[in-house]
């Protein structure tokens, strides 16, 4: 009997047992995702990498076992075997349960090196909003995609021995003036989820401001990879190559930092950015 045919008749025993599962490899995270609840399996499925391939029933050494279990009025979030969340609807268990999979996953990189960053694709090159979680990634990320950008992340941007960007396809997590967030997946947004890596052409470092200005001047080089390894949730101790690996993704980039407004003018002065400086590139071209 092949894998898949295994998989599909322990999917199958696990349905009529009242247990849903599903694997699925997330960047070298091997994750196992359980529920004996029909909506918190919905939910599941809508929300764990939804662009991933799925693996139907068990897989073989999971390094994160996911699994929401009810218990009378109660939703929780078990992330292996240790409670991580616990809410009255399960909907409210997503920012949570994404928040588990954005650190098991980064725990685990091997050849790629994360940043906190805003990522989207704007014709053939990846555009960089590095930044701390809350700092407003994703509001700028959501306008971008509304624009007509392609998907990268609204959290990690994940950065290859070449400097190149990968993209990392969580679902956005959105507040619009809320105090707490909710998750938007990017089609919800009219975006497409590119899954092709890319080099990097714009890293905007901004910082938003209340007085609603746009002001903003260029960084070097040097100036941009030390920012990056500001925003990476890697220790330089513990990943030496940090430097080299930023320095080839700030190569080919166009860097600024500076003060933004809210999101749908910083995003026409962005696209406006970026429109400006491919038009002097086409102009200069013999």
């Amino acid at each position: 009997m092949s894998q898949v045919e295994h998989s599909q008749g322990s999917l199958s025993q696990l349905h009529m047992s009242g247990t849903f599962t599903f694997g699925i490899q997330a960047f070298g995270c091997n994750i196992q995702v359980m529920t004996a609840c029909a909506e918190a399996y919905a939910m599941l499925d809508r929300y764990v990498f939804p662009s991933l391939p799925r693996t139907a029933g068990f897989i073989s050494h999971p390094d994160l076992v996911i699994r929401i279990v009810r218990s009378a009025d109660q939703f929780q979030l078990l992330a292996n075997g240790v409670a991580a969340a616990s809410a009255r609807h399960v909907i409210d268990l997503v920012v949570d349960l994404i928040r588990v999979l954005d650190e098991a996953v980064v725990e685990r990189l091997t050849t790629l090196r994360a940043v906190h960053a805003g990522a989207v694709l704007c014709n053939g090159q990846a555009l960089l909003l590095p930044g701390v979680t809350h700092a407003g990634k994703s509001s700028l990320v959501a306008e971008l995609l509304r624009r007509g950008a392609t998907y990268f992340s609204d959290e990690y941007a994940l950065i290859d021995p070449e400097g190149l960007v990968h993209p990392y396809p969580r679902p956005l997590l959105l507040r619009n003036g809320r105090p707490e967030q909710f998750p938007v997946l990017p089609g919800e947004c009219g975006a497409f989820v590119s899954h092709t890596p890319a080099p990097i052409g714009w890293i905007l470092f901004l910082e938003y401001s209340s007085e609603h200005t746009w002001k903003i001047t260029p960084l070097s080089q040097g100036e941009a990879v030390l920012a990056l390894l500001q925003n990476t949730p890697h220790v330089l101790a513990q990943s030496p190559d940090l430097p080299a690996v930023f320095q080839r993704a700030v190569a080919g980039a166009t860097c600024y930092a500076g003060k933004r407004s809210e999101a749908a003018d910083a995003v026409c002065q962005i696209l406006l950015l970026v429109e400006t400086q491919e038009r002097l590139e086409a102009s200069a071209v013999p």
